[in-house]
């Protein structure tokens, strides 16, 4: 088996029962903003996308890249399709005329010839655009995981598939946090270093269970070309960004892990796998130019940036003309009102009122009353300043995921009262009626936790009030704090209170105590 990587989570796998090609992206995505490091446009796309299987993990744009399937990739291909429980993605893929849709069942392996693939989605309000997935292929020389950035629950059904000899797993997030936050630099420095030791104990957490002898850090991070942005590339200019490098995590892997084999993955890089025995080789870049691009990085960003500014001025081009203020409110209550109506849990989540400034548009969602209106002073607990250009583009073509379009952009600027709300985020990115009712179904099925587990000297329930992880098996307890290593989220257990949003209170007692379970 040969695995090429294609830049960010893009890969070419060659089997002895076809080819797969996965998450191909050129970008530049989120309006302009994210573009993969380092460049991969020399890669010889044609052949690429001649592949025998066609696998998109999820919709975030960093992994679908719309005018690249346009261009390379055959409407005939197989398309391997993850079992989503809202048809979006599929419905994106047959916009674009792909109609040969594998519709695969989560975690029940597919066979073609000598292939075996599987395809394991995840469906919590937090997993990518409301779905994420990886894909596990053996063809009976070599088994890989392509875990992307997915962050399953239940390894043991990804184990059930086969030990992968080759595992290729998300290390640098994509997220918004803190870069674009209302705080003073050096909270932000803190917070972003915090987000990024995060980021690296989750990578690593998987890498240690998964236990494969050979890992490649991918997906990630991206390059920021645009002139406003250019200072949060990789940890920032001034250390307050979030973005580490394959490099970067290399050495801390190496210092944590040293009994597993990293490699460096990027655009070009040939990955031969037979069994235990991997052997990697650098096609597109040179051993001084791949120094160059990691040793001597601002110079390289800042020669792509220099060099990339017609591919801006493209995607600024696209956009729709700012909507008059009066306008622009009108169809956001026509929109979002409904939807705020059918969406109860995700109302009281929120509890109070969100402010958006939009150009010369000043208005507030009031998510208790469900109602849109002009802002008039109201106490916010989050505030948005959003550029008008982008908000008139989401609602010309009727963007139901504002994640997955301007807040991955970082092209606006957010303050909160008090802590992050998964509530508000979860809205922002669920804008469709079929979205809201998976969701609001999705929190009611989350609150029978009954079932309870001791974890050092302490009962708790057992599943992870955020998205159901087994905390026997992801939970650490440190000074009456339960962290669930999964996504950094925190409790202080003899409250029962979430240390990290509203909201999302766990039962827990100590064992030794006769107190009711909270």
């Amino acid at each position: 088996m040969k695995i090429t990587g294609l830049g960010h989570a893009g890969m070419f796998i060659e089997t002895a029962g076809g080819s797969i090609l996965c998450d191909p992206v050129i970008g530049p995505s989120f309006f302009g903003s994210w573009f993969p490091f380092p460049d991969n446009r020399a890669l010889d796309w044609e052949r690429y996308g001649a592949a025998d299987f066609l696998y998109i993990s999820h919709r975030h744009r960093d992994h679908f890249d719309p005018a690249l399937l346009e261009r390379y990739v055959s409407k005939d291909i197989r398309v391997l399709l993850p079992e989503y429980p809202t048809d979006d993605l599929e419905q994106d893929l047959i916009a674009l005329g792909y109609t040969n849709l594998v519709r695969t069942e989560a975690g029940v392996p597919l066979e073609f010839g000598p292939l075996k693939l599987m395809v394991t989605p995840l469906r919590a309000p937090s997993d990518g655009p409301i779905g994420d997935s990886s894909l596990s292929v053996d063809d009976g020389t070599a088994s890989v995981l392509n875990q992307n950035d997915s962050h399953p629950l239940d390894l043991e059904k990804l184990f059930d598939f086969g030990k992968p000899d080759a595992y290729f797993t998300q290390v640098s997030g994509a997220i918004w946090w803190p870069m674009v936050y209302d705080l003073p630099q050096d909270a932000k420095q803190n917070f972003a270093q915090l987000k990024r030791d995060a980021q690296n104990k989750r990578a690593m957490y998987y890498i240690e269970k998964v236990d494969a002898e050979h890992v490649f850090p991918m997906a990630g991070p991206p390059m920021f070309l645009r002139d406003a942005l250019f200072r949060y590339n990789g940890t920032g200019l001034e250390n307050d960004s979030i973005f580490t490098d394959q490099h970067q995590f290399l050495q801390h892997m190496a210092e944590v892990r040293p009994e597993q084999k990293g490699h460096l993955f990027l655009p070009g890089t040939e990955v031969e796998v037979r069994g235990s025995d991997v052997t990697v080789t650098q096609t597109l870049f040179s051993e001084a130019e791949i120094a160059g691009i990691f040793e001597d990085k601002w110079e390289y960003l800042a020669a792509q940036r220099d060099s990339r500014q017609e591919e801006i001025a493209a995607e600024e081009a696209t956009r729709a003309e700012i909507m008059p203020p009066a306008e622009m409110l009108a169809a956001l209550k026509e929109w979002w009102e409904p939807l705020l109506r059918r969406a109860r849990t995700i109302r009281n989540g929120v509890g109070g009122m969100v402010r958006f400034r939009i150009g010369e548009l000043d208005m507030v969602v009031d998510f208790p009353k469900a109602k849109l209106r002009e802002y008039a002073g109201e106490e916010c607990v989050y505030w948005y300043t959003i550029p008008a250009d982008l908000v008139s583009t989401n609602i010309r073509d009727h963007e139901i995921d504002w994640s997955n379009s301007i807040f991955l952009s970082m092209q606006f600027e957010v303050g909160r009262s008090g802590k992050f709300n998964e509530f508000l985020t979860t809205f922002l990115k669920c804008l469709s009626r079929d979205r809201i009712e998976y969701v609001e179904n999705w929190y009611a099925e989350q609150s029978d936790q009954t079932e309870d587990a001791e974890i050092d000297g302490w009962q708790v329930q057992r599943r992870c009030p955020h998205l159901r992880a087994d905390l026997t098996k992801t939970g650490k307890i440190e000074d009456g704090v339960l962290t669930c290593s999964l996504h950094d989220w925190k409790w202080d257990l003899a409250t029962g209170r979430c240390l990290t949003t509203t909201g999302h209170p766990i039962r827990s007692q100590r064992v030794t105590e006769d107190a009711a379970v909270r």
